[in-house]
């Protein structure tokens, strides 16, 4: 299993080897590599079994050192920028020539993001390069949220992991792009939809979550899915068609009696869909490892970031 610790030099020092590092950020925790070296990201997509039209985020620590991976950045990306980063924003913008190819699975654009984690903007003021690092799990699996879950998949394949707690967010970064000259939503995420819409005052009516030959990660139809099979609906009606022994529940609030309590997760007791992103990973992971043969699982409301949870939902069930 791979070393857990908060050494910021030893974690720099492995990454300026081209090692592998896993790293704590408030979305999800991240597989880092240096971003500008080939080799180092190829063994990203080896210890993920990730396929290589699946691109990745590069992360950095100023909005300054956006112009070592991008260009050409429009003044809306800077607007955003400014307002929400450090945090769980990433820009889709033009890619700087130093940037491989093999980050952006062969795209002229690039996503970047400034992770809003205190260890992880140390570890990343200490290189002299930025990080591509997507979420530190086996490819289509939930992502982790502790270096725990991390240490659990990956931890025979990578020799680190900087361990900054449970991450405070839970869902990935919400994905924007200004390709087509007005902003675009390629993934729902960590910031809410209205928030963005606020500093650019105006409404984002280009939402585009789906693809199979994604521009960004997190595109695919089925994407942060457990082992068991998934259904999402009314909990209630589809409970009479399964032995509740061998079920089960992720609710968004309610608990059910004919179904053991522990094989039970309630996403936020109080009907908080802040509270329900960032258990939503662990939940799924929970019950993935309960002995039970179905999940059954419900949309929370489609508002703020109740609209990532159920994308996520919709993935893990596809």
């Amino acid at each position: 299993m791979a070393e857990l610790g908060t050494d910021i030099l030893k974690a720099a020092t492995l990454l300026k080897q081209q090692e592998l590092v896993a790293i704590p950020t408030e979305t999800v925790y991240g597989l880092a590599a240096n971003a500008f070296n080939e080799g180092a990201v190829l063994k990203i997509f080896a210890a993920k079994n990730r396929p290589s039209f699946d691109p990745l985020i590069v992360h950095t620590h100023s909005i300054q050192n956006f112009t070592q991976v991008a260009t050409n950045i429009p003044d809306m990306a800077y607007r955003l920028a400014e307002a929400f980063l450090p945090g769980p924003l990433t820009l889709i913008l033009p890619r700087a020539p130093q940037v491989p190819l093999l980050v952006t699975s062969g795209h002229d654009s690039v996503g970047v993001r400034i992770p809003n984690h205190p260890l992880t903007l140390r570890l990343l003021k200490e290189l002299p390069f930025p990080l591509a690092a997507p979420s530190a799990n086996p490819f289509g699996y939930v992502s982790p949220t502790t270096a725990q879950h991390v240490n659990q998949q990956l931890g025979d394949r990578i020799p680190y992991i900087l361990d900054g707690g449970a991450c405070q967010v839970g869902i990935e970064s919400t994905i924007i792009s200004f390709a087509a000259g007005e902003p675009e939503i390629l993934r729902l995420g960590g910031l809410a939809l209205e928030e963005i819409e606020k500093v650019l005052g105006k409404s984002i009516q280009r939402v585009k979550t789906s693809s199979s030959n994604p521009q960004a990660p997190g595109m695919l139809s089925s994407h942060y899915a457990p082992r068991k099979k998934v259904l999402v609906g009314n909990i209630k009606q589809l409970l009479p068609a399964f032995d509740p022994e061998k079920i089960g529940i992720l609710s968004f609030s309610e608990t059910y009696a004919r179904v053991p309590q522990a094989h039970q997760v309630q996403l936020s007791a109080t009907g908080n869909v802040f509270e329900a992103a960032r258990n939503l990973f662990s939940g799924l992971r929970y019950l993935d490892a309960q002995p039970v043969e179905v999940i059954l699982a419900e949309f929370v409301p489609e508002e703020g970031l109740g609209r990532a949870v159920n994308d996520r939902l919709r993935r893990a069930a596809f």
